[in-house]
């Protein structure tokens, strides 16, 4: 019979956010959307700015920030290093749009390449956390 889970650590700098067994989840890679599933191929690759959704064995859904940072998948189970990780429900959504103003604010005034690429990769950032509170109110 098929496994019907994995085993999932989603673990920041600070802490670990999360230690269990799951369905699937869903992440965004350097390539783009990834679903990972049970018996997935073996894994490696870089996280962007955005998020992974979990969903646990008893079909409860859960949204967690990541900032960046690495995911392996290896038959063993499934582990997300990641620079910084918040749950949904813990991130300020009035510090979210001050980020964005601020980084779009910053990308009009920037004078130079490495100041529009900084300022780029904060608002990818604060978008994607506005996008994972928008995913945890639903």
């Amino acid at each position: 019979m098929a496994d019907t889970s994995f085993h999932l650590k989603v673990v920041s700098a600070e802490k670990q956010l999360y230690d269990g067994e799951v369905k699937r989840i869903q992440v965004t890679g350097s390539e783009g959307e990834l679903g990972i599933y049970p018996q997935h191929t073996p894994l490696l690759t870089a996280i962007k700015p955005g998020m992974v959704r979990v969903v646990k064995t008893s079909g409860e859904e859960e949204v967690i920030y990541l900032s960046g940072g690495i995911l392996e998948v290896q038959p063993t189970g499934v582990i997300v290093l990641a620079d910084t990780a918040i749950r949904g429900r813990d991130l300020d959504e009035a510090k979210a749009l001050e980020s964005k103003r601020k980084a779009e604010e910053h990308i009009q005034s920037s004078h130079g390449d490495v100041d529009y690429a900084q300022a780029s990769a904060e608002l990818a950032k604060a978008i994607a956390k506005l996008r994972v509170i928008e995913l945890t109110r639903r």
